[in-house]
């Protein structure tokens, strides 16, 4: 093989242009809209990261003093910047300067666990790297080397992540419980409850549905017969597992619906309808 042949060869790609492949100019011969699934997760979740973005450093209407409700963006609210009442948990941190969020004690960390989640790898490598776009639709990339690399190798780090977000799970749990609060003290429960506690369920079943709870709870056993009750865990959420996908975007939906009723409230543009109290 001469010198030129061999380099043709070396530089021809992997995947659909790999040499064994048929040569096919056309980047795909489908007809039908191939490119709206990943035109609208691409919108989908540049849509949730710009408002998220945004909302985590305006640092105004995220806490309603009457009725102690607190916006999941900011929780757990640490630092001495922390309008009075809103910090749960106390001061860990003196004042803040106002590019770093308020929630940055765990924003990084529910960031990372939603980048690494395996439907969320789906999505983007898909949508936003078009690896591949869609079936039989030719990608741009040359090579893919796997998750052993910077920056995918950071992928393998989903499982440390998943204990992250469980702990922040049972905080939005006690801010939910702790909204359970009248104006001037004692109980009180009102439309805001509702929308807090719809999203922590909701959080919750999108975070035990992981993968890596499913490895967790099960994955690691020889003998189910052995291990009943951790069977009957493994099973439950393996139930579970498979709606993974679509509480991945429901929840992205009530965090955004929760933010945003907190916001109103807070703000004074709507009133909370109450119940009792």
């Amino acid at each position: 093989m001469s010198a030129p042949a061999r380099n043709e060869s070396s530089q021809a790609g992997t995947g659909v242009r790999a040499p064994s492949r048929a040569r096919i100019a056309e980047k795909t011969l489908r007809t039908d809209r191939w490119w709206l699934s990943p035109l609208l997760t691409t919108a989908g979740l540049a849509t949730f990261v710009i408002y998220a973005t945004i909302r985590s450093f305006v640092r105004t209407a995220y806490w309603v003093e009457d009725y102690h409700y607190l916006t999941p963006f900011y929780s757990p609210c640490v630092s001495a910047s922390c309008v009075p009442g809103s910090s749960h948990f106390g001061h860990w941190f003196g004042e803040l300067p106002s590019w770093i969020p308020l929630g940055f004690i765990v924003l990084p960390f529910l960031l990372g666990f939603r980048l690494t989640c395996y439907y969320y790898r789906k999505a983007y490598y898909r949508s936003v790297w078009m690896s591949p776009p869609a079936c039989a639709v030719a990608e741009p990339h040359a090579k893919y080397t796997g998750e052993t690399k910077l920056p995918l190798i950071i992928q393998n780090a989903h499982r440390y992540f998943f204990y992250v977000a469980v702990l922040v799970s049972l905080v939005n749990t006690y801010d939910a419980i702790t909204a359970f609060h009248g104006k001037g003290g004692g109980f009180g429960f009102g439309l805001g409850n509702i929308v807090l506690l719809t999203n922590v369920i909701l959080l919750w079943a999108y975070t035990l549905s992981c993968h890596s709870c499913r490895h967790v709870t099960g994955g690691r056993l020889k003998h189910f017969s052995k291990h009943p009750a951790r069977y009957w865990m493994w099973t439950q959420i393996t139930k579970l597992n498979t709606r993974h996908m679509p509480l991945a975007w429901t929840t992205l939906g009530t965090l955004v619906l929760t933010d945003l009723y907190v916001m109103l409230v807070a703000s004074g543009a709507i009133a909370d309808p109450r119940f009792v109290n």
